[in-house]
């Protein structure tokens, strides 16, 4: 599945929420754009190449729970989730 493939509903189903309710949905909404946003700053890449690894997908996915769980995105200890991180450095070309 690709990025651009991924919807709320989705998102939502994924985090176990209900879906029925309103404020999760446009909560989901929002997130989603970040995430979206989150991945094409990080890596560089743009929309079509983002959309050639499908492995990103997931990082979205745990993103978007993460973001949802804790309404932020959870940096401990200076660390930043691992499995989101070593996904998106497989693909980051703006490296410095």
């Amino acid at each position: 599945m690709m990025i651009s493939e991924v919807t709320e509903q989705e998102l939502i189903e994924y985090a176990r929420e209900d879906a029925d309710d309103p404020e999760v949905f446009k909560a989901f909404n929002i997130i989603l754009a970040a995430c979206k946003s989150y991945i094409r700053s990080y890596t560089g890449l743009t929309d079509e190449l983002i959309d050639t690894k499908e492995d990103l997908t997931i990082a979205l996915m745990v993103l978007a729970n993460e973001m949802y769980e804790n309404r932020t995105f959870t940096v401990e200890n200076d660390k930043v989730n691992v499995v989101v991180k070593t996904i998106l450095n497989m693909h980051s070309i703006n490296l410095l």
